[in-house]
């Protein structure tokens, strides 16, 4: 049934169905033509007042040709609409009655209303409405303003070219309201490609950047500690394990998109022990100072944290060399205050582009939630990244930001 409804709906739009109902129309308009030419009584035949009567063929070809032209209403409506007045008045200048053949040219109004600009197409009607009012009431056989097709003209034509305009403005509207939804999908699938990216760059840098530390200090010192290369590689053990179990939560999340809530919960602030724990496995001297009483975040203000100092902690093993560490958390009533500070030297100018896509990456996120983040070198040596979230997310989430 879906095919031959696919069939179908292809049939109604193509040149062929055109044609097919541009012939019907003709034969209907000729006949009609033909049996307005033909009076069947005395009185009938008085009205005629000398016109030609029966219609001669020659004539009513004018009327095939008015109504054949529709047949390419769709790619040509303004030459179409040219043809078919031409033909019907020529036809009514001749002195043969137009009440049937005056269909043509109303439809090839519409067809020509619902194509082109709303100002053209009253330009357009105007004109046609003119041709066809002269030419009929130059020749007319029943008197010159006393047929009734003269009289319904302005109204036929008015009629259908008005309702042109509405249907082209309708689908104009429909267009654009089609155009908006599809770039907000668009918008929303870019905004969310972003969101995967970050993540995904967040737990792989970080699992990445404590491996790959981790294996160099096991090369290092396994000839003459090999206890010190079973602590580290233990410490390899740990971060792939963890950077593991987030990555299948991301995509557990991804295959998951239809669900109304997600299979495992986004990581925030309450692993952020577990998140130190393993910085110094890896390595790096570090301590956590929490203040303020820890109340409940919103879902992407506390994911947007635990990234800043998860990413932070990332450059630090990376980029600071020999060096401790210092994270600073406060609970404040209107933000989440966050301060990474290292003894190093930092990350050096044109240090790559996963320094520049860390930094732009916490940027981002504290930007999603209304947040600000700052970084550079301390005064007194080494490196700072201070983020400022607001404790209520002022962006609203998502929803709030959308126009």
């Amino acid at each position: 049934m879906d095919g031959v409804a696919a069939a179908w709906q292809r049939w109604l739009g193509s040149p062929l169905r055109d044609a097919a109902l541009a012939a019907l129309l003709t034969f209907i308009l000729v006949l009609g033509s033909l049996g307005e030419g033909h009076p069947r009584s005395a009185s009938d035949l008085a009205q005629f007042r000398g016109h030609p009567v029966p219609h001669p063929t020659a004539a009513l070809a004018l009327v095939a040709v008015a109504a054949l032209a529709l047949a390419w209403r769709r790619r040509y409506p303004v030459a179409v609409l040219a043809v078919s007045v031409t033909g019907v008045a020529v036809y009514s200048l001749l002195g043969y009655v137009n009440g049937a053949a005056l269909i043509a040219p109303v439809l090839a109004v519409y067809a020509m209303a619902t194509q082109v600009s709303a100002r053209r197409a009253v330009i357009l009607a105007v004109v046609t409405l003119a041709v066809l009012m002269t030419a009929t009431g130059v020749n007319n056989p029943f008197g010159r303003y006393s047929d009734g097709a003269f009289v319904l003209i302005p109204g036929m034509v008015a009629a259908t070219a008005l309702a042109g305009i509405a249907v082209r403005s309708r689908r104009a509207y429909a267009a654009s309201v089609r155009d908006r939804a599809e770039q907000d999908a668009r918008r929303q699938v870019d905004e969310e490609r972003l969101r995967i990216a970050r993540e995904l760059h967040d737990v792989v840098a970080h699992t990445m950047a404590t491996i790959n530390v981790q294996a160099g200090v096991a090369a290092h010192v396994l000839p003459t500690k090999p206890e010190a290369a079973a602590e580290a590689l233990q410490a390899i053990k740990t971060a792939s394990k963890e950077g593991l179990r987030e990555l299948r939560a991301i995509l557990n999340v991804l295959r998951q998109a239809d669900d109304a809530d997600p299979v495992q919960p986004a990581p925030g602030l309450a692993r952020l022990d577990a998140l130190v724990e393993g910085a110094r496995q890896a390595g790096l001297p570090i301590t956590l100072t929490v203040t303020g009483e820890p109340f409940p975040l919103p879902a992407a203000v506390d994911l947007a944290a635990y990234r800043i100092v998860q990413e932070s902690l990332t450059n630090v093993i990376r980029h600071a060399g020999p060096a401790s560490a210092a994270v600073c958390l406060s609970y404040r009533p209107e933000e989440i205050a966050i301060d990474v500070t290292d003894t190093g030297h930092g990350p050096k100018a044109g240090g790559g582009a996963a320094v520049g896509h860390g930094q732009a990456g916490m940027r981002e996120r504290a930007a999603a939630v209304g947040g600000t983040v700052q970084t550079g070198l301390r005064p007194g040596g080494g490196y700072q990244v201070t983020a400022r979230l607001p404790a209520d997310g002022a962006l609203l989430s998502a929803e709030g930001a959308r126009p």
